[in-house]
């Protein structure tokens, strides 16, 4: 079964935590406690985020993380390669480590095709959307 990775999906369920409206932002200690992810891998994930520009971080007591743009501004695509590089859907279907035009697979072709239109989707699903889910997942859960 082809899926994100595990990084990404624990990117998405805590960015649903973290409050953009707030000015200073929150801590990825208490993020992580909301969103039942292991705080030191959600740090480093945060970290990537950071650097990719969807999440501003500051330090300090006044300092916390919070979203760089608003939600419906940053895509799933965009959050995927800040957590898994740009090459995260590259490898191939397969698992051939050489894998070309050159050299191609029996899927190579197929893939080549899916790659891209899986790319596209993701460039049009938006935080904001993956927010609502999982906010709905969280009250469903809890009620």
């Amino acid at each position: 079964m082809l899926s994100l990775s595990q990084g990404v999906g624990y990117a998405v369920k805590a960015l649903a935590y973290v409050d953009d409206e707030r000015g200073s932002g929150q801590f990825v200690r208490d993020i992580a406690e909301q969103a039942e992810v292991p705080p030191s891998y959600l740090a480093k994930i945060f970290k990537r985020l950071v650097d990719s520009e969807v999440l501003v971080s500051k330090r300090g007591w006044a300092g916390g993380t919070r979203l760089a743009r608003s939600p419906e501004s940053i895509t799933l695509l965009e959050i995927a390669e800040a957590v898994d590089g740009k090459d995260w859907n590259s490898r191939c279907l397969l698992g051939q480590e050489i894998c070309s035009d050159e050299r191609a697979c029996p899927t190579h072709d197929f893939w080549k095709v899916e790659r891209k239109a899986i790319a596209e989707k993701l460039k049009r699903i938006t935080l904001a959307e993956c927010i609502d889910f999982e906010r709905e997942r969280a009250l469903k859960k809890h009620a």
